[in-house]
């Protein structure tokens, strides 16, 4: 059987209204730069800009024009009136956080190029900071018509013209940011940012070293002895827009909710008690009348997102096709010795750059897919057992356009059959990945690749398409499945030998992690390790 068809709806509760509160602050940035004071003379962020800080903004203003108009109509249609579409009804809804999403991400965009130290909590490389929100902004009207796929509602031709216009107009937006690397900042280790709160740089060392019941603000437990008992409930009350890192514990229990952390929840971080104890789970699905994107058991939105010995599980199973244990749209966020568990499109890394260290990753069909920029390191991914001569592809990256720098890296990592799968290897044919989009990129490097593999390695998406487009590399690998001679021949598949080229894959150039993974306290390998 071929396999399932992807990338569809999700669900979520329609909102009465909403406002684009950052138009008002592009219009105000935008006459500083054009016609204040200043006439746009300084500009701090145009030692990376291929175009003047008056063009820019211009181009800003256009895209940020075009998503107010898709937006006044999405406000038609977001009350309800779709009878028994739940489907339809959860599209729009997905679309107006998607190009809410879209709106901040723009709005980051100009405030960091006029003041790079703002309270925006970035890298401090301009250039990397502004390519990766400006590709999620790409990413986010894409994924809103996706949502539709499978209806047939008005809806999508209605707001059709306006998304592909502004994703024509935020591609033009990404050819004005150069791509200029900065490594030059060095973190040793336990030295963190200057902009790290002392007294955070202290919580997290005390997560690490004396366990969660030291620094905890919130406290979950599902046998009533926490502060709350529902997941949602520690979110609600954590501060909005924190520079603070604020920590929930999660004691011991399976905990059956959906859990959405917000866009204004920045710097919240949730601990468990193991990955094998601590449990978020749910079932929503495609199947069901869930889009993609909201079928999530845990999905995350605010910013510097932290997770920490916990497990997120879709139990749908693969007959319900696409069912999203995780997705994440948090930048700077890190998953360290988490569970991520489900079969089709479990792990949803759609936007931002993300770091997951010793997690354990299991599914079928493209079950880490999206467009982050995302590094895996040190983890276990595990194939199961799907659907009757279904095939899985452990990979679908959605890179669009070639300027973007999003792609997913694979590194001291485990691939091979979970305990289902693992006596029928030769009844299911598994691959590293397949491409979602035109500009897919996949690398897996110094990892463990066992026998699950097939000897072509990759798959394609649909006959030769964008099999000259695609980037998918290897680079010294070891196992039984490890061996190149058999992989396939397309111009986009590269052998590396060079560790100049993998280094490019790194965590140090890759995400930029040195900038601020060591003020989250986790462990990692900044380069190549050897």
């Amino acid at each position: 059987m071929a396999l399932a068809s992807r990338k569809m709806p999700l669900l979520r509760t329609p909102t009465s209204s909403f406002t684009i509160t950052s138009s008002v602050l592009f219009f105000l940035v935008a006459v500083a730069f054009l016609g204040g004071a200043d006439g746009g003379a300084y500009f701090a962020g145009s030692e990376c800009l291929k175009v003047s800080p008056s063009e820019f903004v211009v181009s800003v203003r256009d895209v940020v024009d075009v998503l107010q108009g898709v937006m006044s109509i999405l406000a038609e249609f977001n009350n309800g009136g779709f009878g028994d579409d739940f489907r339809v009804s959860n599209a729009v809804s997905d679309c107006v956080d998607l190009l809410d999403l879209s709106s901040d991400e723009l709005d980051w965009s100009v405030s960091a190029t006029q003041k790079p130290q703002g309270k925006h909590n970035s890298t401090g490389n301009l250039s990397s900071d502004l390519r990766t929100w400006l590709s999620a902004t790409l990413a986010n009207p894409e994924t809103c018509m996706d949502g539709f796929e499978g209806t047939n509602s008005m809806v999508k031709g209605l707001v059709s013209t306006g998304l592909v216009q502004m994703i024509s107009l935020v591609q033009n937006l990404l050819t004005q940011v150069d791509p200029v690397p900065d490594h030059s900042f060095s973190t040793k280790h336990g030295k963190f940012p200057a902009w790290v709160k002392p007294r955070d740089r202290k919580k997290l060392l005390e997560a690490n070293n004396k366990g969660v019941g030291v620094f905890a603000d919130a406290v979950v437990a599902a046998d009533g002895t926490g502060n709350y008992t529902k997941i949602m409930d520690a979110v609600k009350d954590a501060p909005n827009y924190s520079m603070s890192r604020y920590v929930i514990y999660i004691k011991k229990g399976v905990y059956n909710e959906n859990v959405e952390i917000k866009k204004k929840k920045w710097n919240l971080m949730i601990i468990g008690d193991g990955m094998n104890n601590t449990v978020i789970t749910g079932n929503r699905s495609f199947v069901d009348g869930w889009t993609t994107f909201r079928s999530a058991t845990f999905a995350v939105n605010g910013r510097g997102f932290i997770a920490r010995d916990i497990a997120f599980q879709n139990t749908a199973g693969p007959a319900k096709h696409q069912a999203v244990a995780l997705r994440s749209d948090s930048d700077l966020s890190v998953y360290y010795r988490c569970g991520i568990f489900g079969y089709q499109d479990s792990l949803y890394a759609h936007t931002m750059r993300q770091f997951y260290r010793e997690c354990k990753i299991t599914g079928t069909v493209d079950f880490i897919f999206g467009d982050a920029t995302a590094i895996f390191q040190n983890c276990q991914i595990l194939a199961k057992k799907g659907l009757p001569d279904q095939k899985n592809t452990i990979t679908a990256h959605g890179r669009k356009e070639p300027t973007e720098p999003t792609g997913f890296s694979i590194q001291f990592s485990n691939i091979t059959a979970d305990s289902d799968l693992a006596p029928l290897i030769n009844t299911t044919h598994t691959y590293l990945g397949r491409p979602w989009k035109p500009y897919s990129r996949t690398i897996v490097m110094q990892s463990f690749i066992s026998d699950v593999l097939r000897p072509e390695g990759w798959l394609e998406w649909s006959g030769n398409v964008s099999l000259d487009t695609l980037y998918y590399a290897e680079y010294m690998n070891h196992g039984p499945g490890s061996g190149l001679s058999n992989r396939v021949k397309w111009p986009g598949y590269h052998v590396m030998n060079d560790s100049s080229q993998a280094s490019n894959f790194t965590v140090t150039q890759f995400i930029e992690g040195n900038l601020w993974l060591p003020s989250t306290g986790v462990v990692f390998t900044a380069g190549l390790g050897v």
